[in-house]
């Protein structure tokens, strides 16, 4: 396996609110985790740092995720606990009301490979050098959408855009969607924050991942540098996964 995760502040943000981090643990199995935190005054870096370092932290310390259940399981309670530590330090720390983070998550075993997400942080899978979303924003448009209010193309330009129906911290109860890849084809995991898809489309990251000549490194660094020369109106962050497999 290869795999590389950056964050940038961007061109416009005077700090980063973003947190990213790919672990392995003892039984190689791979936790990918990118949060975009919110509430100003630096207490969305508070919020996406607390999500991962909690995560982070309670993934270490398994040796072994365990099965797909398990693994599903493992989420919920992890997000229901985030939320309920972001609430907590919220209402302890008034200067931080409304304060929250999205968070998308992958979880990549020998078995299985699940995505969890809340927010419009986004998960995709690479297959035949072709990018496919697996998540599911949780905005306002894309209900929109969804409904048949608005069309895709209306959606990307619409000024309510980021307008989130979901976030940890936001209430009481987190709601993480699940979703299940059962595909033994998959040949990388890639995460971002909307930082990166509201100034790429998904033909231009395709581009720059499918470029044979750049090392994995180089080809995060070379797309926070496209986002950032188009203006990087938000921090940026990826979360990148190369899947090696042993050819027999």
């Amino acid at each position: 396996m290869k795999s590389f995760y950056l964050t940038d502040t961007g061109k416009v943000r005077s700090h980063n609110e973003d947190s990213v981090t790919i672990l392995k643990n003892a039984n190689n199995e791979y936790l990918l985790i990118v949060c975009d935190g919110m509430g100003g005054h630096r207490k969305g870096e508070v919020a996406s740092s607390m999500a991962i370092a909690y995560m982070g932290s309670r993934f270490n310390k398994s040796s072994c995720i365990g099965s797909k259940m398990d693994a599903i399981n493992w989420l919920k309670e992890s997000v229901n606990e985030i939320n309920r530590n972001i609430l907590e330090y919220a209402h302890n720390n008034p200067d931080s009301t409304g304060m929250g983070t999205t968070l998308v998550v992958a979880i990549y075993t020998k078995d299985y490979l699940i995505y969890g997400n809340i927010g419009d942080s986004s998960g995709y899978v690479v297959k035949n050098k072709k990018l496919y979303k697996i998540t599911k924003d949780h905005t306002l448009v894309n209900l929109l959408v969804q409904a048949g209010n608005l069309t895709e193309e209306e959606a990307k330009f619409h000024p309510k855009k980021n307008v989130l129906m979901r976030a940890l911290g936001a209430s009481e109860n987190a709601e993480l969607d699940v979703f299940d890849v059962i595909d033994e084809n998959i040949e990388a995991l890639f995460l971002c924050s909307d930082g990166l898809t509201n100034m790429l489309s998904d033909e231009q990251i395709e581009k720059v991942l499918n470029d044979e000549e750049l090392e994995i490194e180089e080809k995060v660094s070379k797309l926070i540098r496209k986002c950032n020369a188009r203006g990087g109106t938000d921090n940026i962050s990826v979360a990148y996964l190369v899947i090696e497999r042993s050819k027999n």
